[in-house]
């Protein structure tokens, strides 16, 4: 007899009945919790298919206080690193059998709403790539045993995890790539309400060159962009040099502070490496083409988000494990704006 049921009111015990199975193994076999006999799984998703049956997730997390949920804060897609930070988040998470809920957010007021939403949708865990969570609704995701991770951002709140790249490593590359350069007076680029991982960047590259390498005060310049991406390093490019201030490397907070300051300063007739050297953050796809073979520090996003869905799964089993803090290791991707030295002097006559 041709089943006439409308797919959507298609229940799990309707498949059990013609699979001839009970509803327990049918629950098995789509929730993957316990095991099911290879025959009765393939007569499961047999039936399942003729009678066009899905799960229902939603309904599966409100009986057993959690979803196959992951809920994803992310903000300025726009960027190529946090699209492909994104993207990777997307791929480990499928991977481990979960599904994404990703809600972009531009304000701290839109960041809680999504938070308190992740709580009703009883996500398994939540990723903050964006913002700072407020401390109570992180609170309250801990009440509801979910677990929080933030990415590239460090708050004191207890029972949050956080994965970020080592940005005391990508000093470290920059300063001695800088030195070994023969840069004597150095610049660090940021932008005005930069996010905690530029701020963290730039005081760890400043301790770098003053304190470990005993550059003076003077000889380290701080430049603010007005605005964050290409055009804020671009418009920062012509207020340096209507300044009349001259470095002979510079670090970039990113990637796209970084092309467009080096743009900005070819407008005014300067270029790199022949005038200046810069390095930037990200190693996105804009830094490798031939415009810009921009040298800069690389950030392994499939590791990140491997780490990050390792620390929600540990946290989503007990809550009450010790804070975690890890760090990604970094790499120096070496091109043409700072190029390598000793490959330079061994082509020389």
């Amino acid at each position: 007899m041709t089943n006439t049921r409308k797919r959507g009111s298609v229940t799990a015990e309707d498949v059990a009945k013609l699979a001839g199975v009970s509803r327990a193994a049918v629950s098995r076999t789509f929730s993957n919790n316990g095991s099911v006999a290879r025959e009765t799984r393939e007569k499961i998703v047999k039936a399942a298919n003729e009678l066009g049956y899905q799960v229902n997730f939603l309904a599966q997390g409100l009986n057993r206080k959690r979803s196959q949920l992951i809920g994803v804060v992310v903000a300025r897609l726009s960027d190529p690193f946090r699209s492909s930070l994104l993207e990777g988040l997307l791929s480990e998470i499928q991977r481990k059998g979960y599904q994404a809920l990703v809600t972009e957010v531009r304000d701290d007021d839109e960041l809680e709403m999504t938070i308190r939403r992740f709580t009703q949708f009883r996500v398994s865990g939540v990723i903050v790539t964006s913002g700072q969570p407020p401390a109570n609704l992180v609170k309250e995701c801990v009440q509801h045993n979910i677990p929080v991770v933030g990415i590239n951002r460090h708050m004191d709140i207890p029972d949050v995890d956080f994965v970020c790249s080592d940005n005391q490593m990508a000093a470290v590359l920059v300063s001695e790539q800088l030195i070994r350069s023969g840069c004597s007076r150095v610049g660090w680029l940021n932008y005005e309400n930069s996010t905690w991982s530029g701020i963290n960047r730039g005081d760890l590259f400043r301790h770098m060159m003053i304190e470990e390498h005993a550059f003076d005060v003077s000889d380290f310049l701080e430049i603010t962009a007005q605005a964050d991406g290409y055009e804020g390093g671009r418009k920062a490019a012509h207020v340096f040099c209507e300044q009349g201030k001259r470095v002979d490397g510079i670090f970039c907070a990113n990637a796209q502070l970084a092309c467009g300051f080096l743009d900005g300063m070819r407008e005014n007739g300067f270029d790199a490496p022949n005038d200046f050297h810069i390095i930037g953050f990200d190693n996105t796809l804009q830094t490798t083409q031939y415009s810009y073979r921009l040298t800069t520090i690389h950030q392994d996003v499939q590791q990140t988000a491997q780490r990050v869905l390792t620390c929600l799964e540990a946290r989503g089993q007990d809550p009450h494990i010790r804070q975690r803090f890890e760090e990604i290791p970094v790499k120096l991707m070496i091109r043409n704006t700072s190029p390598d030295v000793d490959s330079i002097n061994k082509r020389m006559p």
